[in-house]
């Protein structure tokens, strides 16, 4: 089944393009009011917009061309906002940045993109693979529904100074777009307070990712450079979709 890459600005329009689509290729067409009378799915969409409000992305270059307030680090576009810190994580071996690590009030998110496959995304496959990661270093991981689709919320194991085993939690946010994959990795206080996650979220969802033409495999690492720095060259090594390292935290000890 080919996948829909889709993200729209209001709840009413996405309702609106899900009425139309052919109901094999979506479940939700027969809930949004596709066989009710015109009039009948304008109050649908009008209802959907007031209960729901704005529909954020994030966006594939071709949806948000215009760099606006955001950062230019190659492949992905990071919103401005008071207060946000940036730092780009470089493998130290290569000299490659491999991840972009964002940090507000005590809230941490990592972000990667990623190559997928033209047809289909890398979001169905990469969550079972990421628990049971998780699970294999004695952490936990369960799927839940949040803003951006299917999501984990993951007990990531961690080595306490005083030899102790601790847990700090984590969201690992996915989104399949149009041949790429971005991944997010929710820690620190965005964990455990509303707000602090909703402005992380906000952040997540204003990213605008820049694929490019070239060919690449499927998971390949899309290019990433320093703030006012020009592309990286390719690389032909291809970091792994691995666990975030620490930064700010909420820790569980036990």
């Amino acid at each position: 089944m080919m996948a829909l890459f889709r993200r729209k600005r209001s709840r009413a329009d996405d309702v609106e393009e899900r009425v139309e689509e052919p109901a094999a290729l979506s479940a939700a067409s027969a809930d949004s009011g596709a066989d009710a009378p015109a009039e009948d799915q304008g109050e649908v969409e009008d209802e959907a917009s007031d209960a729901v409000g704005e529909l954020i992305g994030p966006w594939d270059l071709e949806e948000e061309p215009e760099l606006g307030s955001r950062v230019d680090l190659g492949a992905l576009r990071v919103p401005k906002r008071p207060g946000l810190q940036i730092r780009m994580e470089v493998d130290k071996k290569t000299r490659r940045v491999v991840a972009v690590n964002v940090a507000l009030e005590g809230s941490a998110l990592q972000l990667q993109a990623f190559a997928a496959p033209r047809s289909e995304g890398l979001w169905q496959d990469l969550r079972g693979e990421l628990a049971a990661q998780v699970a294999k270093q004695g952490g936990s991981a369960q799927e839940r529904t949040g803003p951006f689709g299917e999501e984990l919320l993951a007990r990531l194991p961690v080595r306490m100074p005083d030899g102790r085993t601790g847990h700090r939690p984590a969201r690992f946010l996915g989104v399949d777009g149009p041949r790429w994959f971005l991944r997010g990795v929710l820690t620190g206080k965005a964990m455990v307070n509303e707000q602090h996650g909703a402005d992380m979220e906000a952040i997540f969802g204003d990213v605008v990712v820049v694929r490019g033409g070239q060919a690449r495999p499927p998971r390949d690492l899309l290019p990433l450079h320093l703030p006012g720095q020009r592309q990286q060259p390719a690389d032909s090594g291809r970091p792994s979709l691995e666990l975030p390292r620490r930064g700010p935290e909420i820790t569980e000890t036990r």
